[in-house]
């Protein structure tokens, strides 16, 4: 029987050796690009691992940043409220240390990439006038954009008051 089976299978040509080379050869560069695709997978996952974590504190710094706003100004010199500012410090330190920084916008170009509009208001067109909560990068990836109020250029003549219609509206 074993010589039956032998006689079975054909002879392989040159072409076919060629063939089944030039597959083998393939499966050899797609195995090498999966495994370059799936360490490169792994080293984003664990740059990338701790993102839902930082998306949760960031409005914990949003609301610390508010507090620090609307501290009246007898109080903003208290020992606690240093102890706030150096809690806050920290935290804002610990999220640079794992990649995170502030997106730049007061008073930047508007850029689609990396602000989001709320708002218009006079000011410089195409500027960022007033930034309605900020935001960040992590490693260079924007995770939270910063919401801008953008200027929609100078006050128009529309915008200003005439001299003539002043004394109209007052009756005189």
């Amino acid at each position: 029987m074993e010589e039956n089976r032998r006689e079975a299978v054909p002879e392989l040509t040159a072409a076919d050796a060629q063939r089944y080379l030039d597959n083998w050869r393939r499966a050899e560069a797609d195995f090498e690009n999966y495994k370059k695709r799936v360490e490169q997978e792994r080293a984003e996952s664990a740059k990338f691992g701790s993102l839902t974590l930082i998306l949760n504190i960031l409005p914990v710094l949003d609301d610390l940043d508010r507090a620090f706003k609307s501290i009246p100004e007898k109080l903003a010199h208290l020992t606690w409220t240093d102890g706030l500012r150096l809690i806050h410090r920290k935290l804002q330190a610990a999220l640079e240390a794992q990649g995170v920084t502030e997106i730049k916008a007061l008073g930047e170009v508007f850029d689609p990439s990396v602000h989001e509009a709320v708002g218009q208001t006079a000011g410089e067109e195409g500027r960022v006038i007033e930034e309605a909560q900020k935001g960040y990068k992590l490693h260079g990836r924007v995770i939270r954009p910063a919401f801008v109020i953008v200027g929609k250029g100078e006050k128009t003549e529309k915008d200003q008051p005439e001299s003539g219609t002043d004394s109209d509206e007052t009756g005189g």
